[in-house]
């Protein structure tokens, strides 16, 4: 099946003027960028006009949980505090209206939670399916409404599960589907990132077959979080796999762009991949 292919600019962010990293991603082949999802730090009309002037398409936007911006602890679903998740009710409200201005189709939700609420095996952060349920269930009513916000807006909101150090109580295709699941809105579906998957799955392959029918889009980094071929996974197996359940979204790119050479990386990268898929057709 051929993909597509997009990147996300959340990786460049600290790194240079948007204007080069479009111009070099435009010429390296890449289809179209997710924008990061600050809303309340740029001027959504000249970001419109920058991203028309390269003639690169907006496929989502990237949600900054976890930010080290000044609001960005806030954005915490999982808290007892109700002011902390009104807030991020509204971070999530912003980055749709946006990517909705933007022309992008999807922007990703994941499952920040309170220190209080991160009772676990201090040695390994797992928690036990008996204590994520009942916090899960807390939560279930803020996505429903999200979910019906951004599809009155033809945005998709996905749930991207995060390795247990970023967050305990959704790291799995497992938990992502269980969530979705119980939303069960046409809108709602699940994002799978590699890198993420690499530290939480039993194998690749069982998380996308797990996930058929809800996984919406990927995002593509290495082990070491560089991009495809700076590191050990075999995306052969996981491109395969992506073609068996029909996946016919984009891959997208999220690596760490702070190494040097980071511009041949996003290159070589996106070359690779392509090879293999074009190998799997």
């Amino acid at each position: 099946m051929a993909f597509k292919y997009s990147i996300t600019l959340s990786s460049f962010r600290n790194v240079e003027p948007l204007e080069q990293t479009l111009e070099r991603l435009v010429q390296q082949g890449y289809d179209a960028v997710e924008m990061f999802g600050e809303p309340e730090t740029v001027h959504f009309k000249s970001l419109e006009q920058t991203f028309n002037s390269f003639d690169i398409n907006v496929i989502g936007i990237t949600g900054m949980w976890g930010s080290m911006t000044s609001d960005g602890w806030k954005r915490r679903f999982l808290s007892t505090d109700p002011s902390i998740v009104t807030n991020s009710e509204k971070y999530v409200q912003q980055c749709i209206e946006m990517c909705h201005y933007l022309g992008g189709k999807k922007t990703n939700i994941c499952l920040f939670a309170d220190d209080k609420f991160v009772t676990f095996d201090g040695n390994h952060y797992v928690i036990s399916e008996d204590k994520k349920a009942p916090v899960i269930q807390r939560v279930l009513p803020v996505l429903s409404e999200l979910s019906r916000f951004a599809e009155e807006r033809g945005i998709q909101l996905l749930l991207e599960p995060l390795n247990r150090y970023s967050t305990p109580y959704c790291t799995t295709s497992n938990d992502a589907v269980r969530i979705a699941e119980q939303i069960n809105q046409n809108n709602f579906g699940i994002l799978l990132d590699t890198f993420h998957m690499n530290i939480e799955e039993q194998s690749f392959e069982h998380a996308i077959l797990k996930s058929e029918g809800l996984l919406q889009h990927t995002h593509f980094a290495d082990n070491n979080r560089m991009m495809p071929g700076y590191g050990h996974i075999d995306f052969q197996s996981i491109i395969k796999t992506l073609n068996d359940i029909g996946y016919n979204q984009y891959i997208s790119f999220e690596p760490i762009l702070t190494y040097e050479g980071y511009e041949s990386a996003t290159k070589s990268g996106l070359e690779l991949i392509k090879t293999i898929a074009y190998r799997e057709l």
